[in-house]
């Protein structure tokens, strides 16, 4: 879609089985749609136009050499001493190589390496600081595995694809430095644009929205659009709804809930929900590493509305599950190919 006047999210009526259709190219099939305009209650309908049809079922292109005809992990490496979750733990550049190493041998697809915690309330980092933290480690772990730079700063981002950095994750959507866009442009790196509302020091004081689904929609349009005048392709963005950035417990679970809605924008999507607070406390967990459960429960129902790449931090526990969940679902049709040979 190109606005939320007239968004569909879609509602797979059987994966890989009796859909007409095929989802971004990938493994959920659909036949209806689910119309949804503000101050409307939600329609299914069957009448798609054609070109949100094309936007739903034309097939992504690769991600950093991966194609998206089958979900892909991307590893969170944090090499900052005050991550909500980790914090500390990596220890220093070799450390941070030797994490990245097993990360990639537990079935990381995709490393994503930040030197700056954007846990609600951080402070700000200097760019020279976080420059220092991860450019080493980027470096270090090049040629293992595809690697993306978690950075809003657009300094940071430059010397990170220097360093060997693929893609740039930016947290902020192009908002935090507004000469983002165009060094991602200069540089030729691929970027995800995730949705966040305020800075990671006041973001959850008091998010609101009109409609999160569609208002989040709308945002990242306008990014996305905002991106291609800066000369960035489509077949270099990823995007990202931001669970937790600027959202409370609620506007998640409705992000989720209907999360294929930004399959209309024809990008893939990437879904960062790994550890997060809201997970610990629907799932009563209250220590971050405890929440692997609750990340795979959501990792999973990501999966089944077809989302592309999934950031965790569990990768061997997460790989696990989506091996199962592949299994189950992505091999019927070889499975039955087996039988009838």
């Amino acid at each position: 879609m190109t606005g939320a006047h007239d968004c569909a999210n879609l509602l797979p009526t059987d994966p890989l089985e009796t859909g007409r259709h095929r989802l971004a190219g990938g493994w959920v099939r659909f036949t209806e749609c689910e119309l949804l305009q503000r101050g409307q209650a939600p329609r299914v309908t069957a009448d798609i136009p054609a070109d949100v049809l094309e936007r739903l079922t034309a097939p992504r292109p690769d991600v950093l050499g991966l194609a998206m005809d089958r979900p892909r992990i991307m590893a969170i490496l944090n090499a900052t001493p005050d991550s909500f979750s980790d914090g500390g733990l990596v220890g220093g550049t070799d450390g941070a190589i030797a994490r990245g190493r097993e990360l990639v041998a537990q079935g990381a697809d995709i490393l994503d390496i930040g030197g700056q915690s954007t846990r609600p309330g951080a402070a700000e980092v200097a760019v020279a600081d976080e420059t220092a933290r991860i450019c080493p480690a980027i470096a270090g772990l090049q040629g293992l595995a595809p690697i993306s730079a978690d950075t809003r700063k657009g300094d940071v981002a430059r010397a990170a694809v220097q360093a060997g950095a693929e893609m740039v994750n930016d947290v902020s959507g192009f908002d935090f430095d507004p000469r983002m866009a165009g060094i991602v442009a200069e540089t030729g790196a691929a970027v995800c644009i995730m949705h966040a509302q305020g800075l990671p020091e006041n973001m959850q004081d008091d998010p609101r929205y009109g409609d999160v689904l569609l208002d989040v929609y709308d945002a990242l349009h306008e990014r996305v659009q905002r991106a291609f005048a800066a000369g960035i392709p489509a077949d270099r963005i990823v995007i990202d709804p931001g669970i937790g950035f600027g959202k409370t417990e609620a506007h998640n679970l409705a992000i989720l809930r209907r999360i294929s809605v930004y399959h209309g924008l024809g990008l893939p999507i990437l879904l960062g929900l790994s550890r997060k607070r809201f997970v610990g406390r629907i799932g009563g967990a209250e220590a971050p590493q405890a929440r692997m459960p609750g990340t795979l429960a959501l990792t999973l129902e990501g999966m089944g509305q077809g989302v592309q790449i999934h950031r965790v931090h569990d990768v061997a526990d997460i790989n696990q599950g989506l091996r199962l969940w592949r299994a189950l679902h992505m091999g019927k049709d070889d499975e039955q190919k087996d039988l009838r040979d």
